[in-house]
């Protein structure tokens, strides 16, 4: 038997996301809780039959492709932002975005899966994807097989939270603006995304930097005080 060397895939559908850049999105699914997005299936995948029986789990998994990384090379080592991006680890030991091959991974609560006109959408809770992100499959989650009470997780036991989140008065007057204008409930977002510290690594020491974030039309200016984040104003694109 010959050994098989590439694979194709088709993309079945495209990813809408409140996160409209890299920097920003949490590293893992499930940390920002309030981020919104929604898959919009592509044809010939854009029959509901296709989701016949979906609606009945709670998480579903996300294939993916990391397509804002596709111009960039894969390194066999590479600095997890956990370990302070100091110590460099085996790349299949890690869920970096650069590898051999740019698939990704994600397992996110299920919303409302609707059509509309001739559109089908499957609304996401708690996403890390990127806005555009090509979809090239999706896998209900099986609680009894796919949640494993004594896994061990290696260099990232556990989640972290660096630091508290406060609002200037000027962001707070601007977040409930934007969402009266909008229904969007920016600020818990905001604060949720921040309070995972996303900048890089080599930003870290930078404290008197400030920090810019795009989430949908609207650029978010922070930056690092002491042993808190602030939110200074939001801008709009």
């Amino acid at each position: 038997m010959s050994d098989i060397q590439e694979f194709s895939f088709s993309t079945i559908g495209i990813v809408h996301s409140c996160y409209r850049q890299k920097f920003g999105i949490p590293r893992q699914p499930g940390l920002v809780t309030q981020a919104t997005a929604r898959i919009e299936l592509l044809p010939p995948f854009n029959r509901l039959d296709t989701l016949e029986g979906l609606e009945s789990f709670s998480h579903i998994w996300v294939h993916f492709i990391f397509h804002a990384c596709l111009q960039d090379s894969w390194k066999a080592k590479v600095r997890p932002p956990r370990l302070g991006g100091k110590v460099k680890m085996g790349v299949f030991a890690t869920r970096a975005t650069h590898r051999p091959n740019p698939i990704g991974l994600s397992v996110v609560k299920l919303g409302n899966i609707y059509q509309d006109e001739k559109k089908v959408f499957i609304e996401l809770h708690g996403a890390d994807l990127l806005d555009g992100t090509p979809v090239i499959d999706i896998k209900p989650y099986l609680p009894y097989v796919d949640s494993i009470t004594d896994a061990k997780g290696g260099f990232a036991p556990i989640s972290t939270v660096t630091k508290k989140v406060f609002f200037s008065t000027q962001a707070e007057e601007e977040c409930t603006a934007y969402q009266k204008k909008t229904g969007r409930e920016i600020r818990i977002l905001i604060e949720q995304i921040v309070a995972q510290d996303p900048r890089p690594a080599y930003l870290v020491k930078k404290e008197d930097k400030e920090h810019g974030m795009q989430l949908w039309d609207i650029n978010i200016k922070w930056k690092v005080c002491g042993d808190y984040f602030e939110i200074l104003r939001l801008e709009e694109k």
